[in-house]
């Protein structure tokens, strides 16, 4: 049952981003030929009025086929008759909507569930906490220089510390002072930590709600692109990367957790599946987009043979990474 919560889930931030293309593509009148959940063959599908919307079987993807998306077109309502600012806000508005999708499951957890400050509640006895001066109440400003404005990038800066000290900035009755603390290796929790428990914000008002998610966004986006950078410098491998198994998996576990949990983790999901999209890669929403900048800069249009080349490379670079790690994914199980 865990399987068919995660596949909905993960279903939902696909017809979100494929939304996104769909609406834009929409408003600058072009026509769009099929709108896809899913890939492979096809389970089930009917036609609108000019566009067939479909459902296949492989929950790992989607798609949204414009006229004259994959070749120029004499047709103005053809995706290739329109100007690259145009065809920069289609392709561009799937990712957004990932962000803004994002932001709304936060705000619905937030205004729903409350939400964690980055403000000390419970100081634990005999922690590295309680050895550094810490007490309840203390507002947490700054963590080794970097500010903290949720309690994930507090705790994110403990457990990439590694045990090394930590130097925090923290607010005590509307006073600044510097602590340094040194966290240690909890074995319960199987990580770094200083023994502390986060105030709790209950019952928060709508605005309050917008702003957490804000923070919670800006966050997790900063987070991700920190994670992209350890691939990207070599520290991270191909063990540190999940595909879509591990998705599936992962997402089922949270829903084993509870719906809070299940709908936190679409969130986080939806803002890495906008950042990768975004990325300057062909085949993806950030290679279309590089290459109509330079269209945009140069005033000529790059040829559909250059384009179906390098999106046909790119692609095949995608399905080899994604086989790679579907393997790697199926040998590395996750349990419920």
């Amino acid at each position: 049952m865990y399987i068919v919560w995660a596949v909905l889930a993960f279903s939902l931030l696909i017809v979100g981003h494929e939304l996104g293309h769909f609406t834009l593509a929409k408003l600058n009148g072009i026509k769009v030929e099929e709108f896809s959940l899913g890939m492979g063959p096809k389970i089930f599908g009917f036609k609108g009025k000019e566009t067939e919307y479909l459902i296949k079987v492989l929950p790992i993807g989607g798609y949204v086929k414009m006229l004259g998306e994959e070749e120029n077109i004499n047709d103005e309502r053809a995706f290739s008759s329109k100007s690259p600012l145009r065809r920069i806000s289609v392709i561009a508005a799937g990712p957004i909507m990932n962000f803004i999708l994002a932001l709304l499951l936060f705000a619905i957890i937030a205004m729903n569930n409350g939400f964690v400050l980055p403000k000390i509640n419970e100081v634990i006895d005999n922690s590295p906490a309680m050895e550094s001066g810490l007490v309840s109440g203390d507002n947490i400003k700054s963590l080794n220089g970097k500010k903290v404005s949720t309690w994930e990038d507090f705790a994110m800066g403990v457990s990439l510390g590694k045990g090394e000290n930590i130097d925090l900035q923290i607010e005590r009755n509307g006073e600044i002072k510097d602590i340094i603390i040194t966290p240690r290796f909890n074995e319960e929790l199987n990580k770094f930590a200083v023994g502390i428990s986060p105030a709790i914000m209950e019952n928060p008002n709508f605005i309050q709600s917008i702003n957490y998610a804000g923070l919670q966004s800006k966050s997790l986006i900063s987070q991700t692109f920190g994670a992209l950078k350890t691939i990207f410098t070599g520290k991270a491998t191909l063990n540190d990367v999940g595909g879509p198994v591990t998705i599936i998996k992962a997402t089922g576990a949270a829903a084993k957790s509870g719906i809070w949990n299940l709908l936190f983790f679409a969130a986080f999901l939806s803002i890495q599946l906008g950042i990768f999209n975004l990325l300057p890669f062909p085949a993806l929403d950030g290679g279309w987009i590089f290459l109509l900048f330079i269209e945009l800069i140069t005033r000529k249009k790059i040829s559909d043979k250059v384009i179906g080349t390098l999106n046909y490379i790119g692609f095949s670079c995608l399905i080899v990474i994604m086989i790679l790690v579907t393997i790697k994914d199926i040998l590395r199980p996750i349990s419920f």
